[in-house]
């Protein structure tokens, strides 16, 4: 008898556990495609403002007030990395970084206006990490305010940052790492602690926090910075008394890669804009991204033409290499509400012309096919939302290799 409630309650166990699993992919789904939709709306308006800003002097107080437009677009665009990060199979976009930067200001960011005060233990000699800098700034919020959370009276939070060598002799460290270099980065609050009991289970995502108090706002924030510290190849744990507060750890692989250098969005060579000449092929089944594209795109002295999805695309391709104007480069949409893509457009237009250029756009980075574009037979990648620069730099990059 006992064995057989035992086994009933394993399999409603079982039956619940599916049921949220379900519900969580229903959600990530949904957030996955909120966040397409959203940054197509915020091309729309980046691109519109940046366009603006191209035909006014930098001293003009029109164009301050657009910077400010443009700041709090950019702002947005963040959000919808949040929602990026929680859809399935989000990936994150790596590029090598020194981790500290996003430590300090995510931090201070996240505790601002509050009553908390912060000391940081990072050494100058912090080795480099391969990362997604707006999903890392993304966990450590997360962690930050976890901690600020903890200690409604006010109180220190501890953040730390350390080189740490994993080794068969490290067991110790509660994590499932490779052997190998590691950063790890710790944040350490003076609240009341986590029971062991919660302790087990925070990073659970089908975890409910409902009736936990100060402790509620954890639950499905802590199972994302999870779900990305694994993507990063690392692993994240927490140790907590029950009157001598928490410290939650993120680990990362270090890396021996150099940082790439990129030129500053403030520095005035990177504000300008590069013309250029020559055809350009649009595929986006958005009207309103095709229209704004086609504004930015005349304006930096290029003739544009539209499609609304592959095969149209593919159609009005083949006909202008039989023709004395053939398109010099094409921009695909990686995603088309019913019809061809990007990926598969692609395929196709290479066996018609082997060096086309030709650039991937989307507005969700949670396909390989971003992050590894030269794989699909893409020569460049631009991410939606994206403004008059960055498209003008996008192109001139690309056009020089067919010269």
């Amino acid at each position: 008898m006992n064995k057989k409630n035992t086994d009933a309650k394993l399999g409603k166990r079982a039956k619940d556990r599916l049921e949220k699993i379900r519900n969580l992919e229903s959600i990530a789904a949904l957030s996955g495609g909120i966040a397409h939709d959203y940054n197509n709306l915020l091309t729309v308006i980046i691109g519109n403002i940046s366009l603006i800003q191209s035909y006014i002097e930098p001293d003009d107080m029109i164009s301050g007030l657009l910077e400010e437009a443009l700041e709090a677009s950019m702002t947005a665009k963040s959000l919808t990395q949040k929602l990026i990060t929680f859809s399935k199979g989000g990936r994150p976009i790596m590029e090598t970084a020194s981790i500290s930067p996003v430590i300090k200001s995510t931090t201070e960011f996240s505790l601002s206006g509050s009553n908390i005060k912060c000391e940081f233990s990072i050494p100058d000699d912090l080795w480099l990490v391969q990362i997604d800098k707006t999903q890392i700034g993304h966990v450590i919020h997360n962690l930050v305010m976890n901690a600020r959370e903890a200690m409604p009276e006010g109180g220190i939070i501890t953040v730390a940052a350390q080189n740490v060598n994993i080794t068969d002799k490290t067991p110790a460290l509660g994590t499932r790492l490779k052997i190998g270099p590691y950063v790890k980065i710790s944040i350490t609050d003076q609240g009341m602690g986590i029971s062991k009991e919660i302790l087990n289970k925070i990073f659970d995502p089908y975890f409910s926090t409902k009736d936990l108090g100060t402790q509620k706002g954890m639950g499905l924030g802590l199972s994302i910075c999870h779900s990305i510290i694994k993507k990063h190849n690392g692993d994240i744990t927490a140790e907590s008394g029950t009157e001598t507060g928490a410290s939650l750890q993120f680990y990362l692989p270090a890396t021996e890669e150099t940082i790439v250098t990129h030129k500053s969005l403030e520095d005035p060579e990177n504000a300008k804009i590069v013309l250029g000449k020559g055809r350009i092929l649009v595929m986006d089944d958005e009207k309103m991204v095709t229209k704004i594209t086609g504004h930015i795109l005349n304006r930096l002295g290029y003739d544009p033409s539209f499609a609304e999805n592959g095969a149209q695309a593919i159609d009005m391709y083949e006909k202008a290499m039989e023709s004395p104007n053939p398109f010099d480069a094409v921009i695909l949409d990686l995603t088309v509400r019913g019809g061809m893509g990007g990926k598969e457009a692609i395929k196709r237009l290479i066996e018609i012309d082997p060096k086309i250029i030709a650039i991937v756009s989307s507005g969700y980075s949670n396909s390989p096919v971003m992050t590894s574009y030269k794989d699909y037979g893409f020569m460049g990648v631009i991410a939606k939302p994206y403004n008059i620069n960055e498209l003008s730099k996008k192109l001139n990059e690309v056009l020089k290799i067919k010269k």
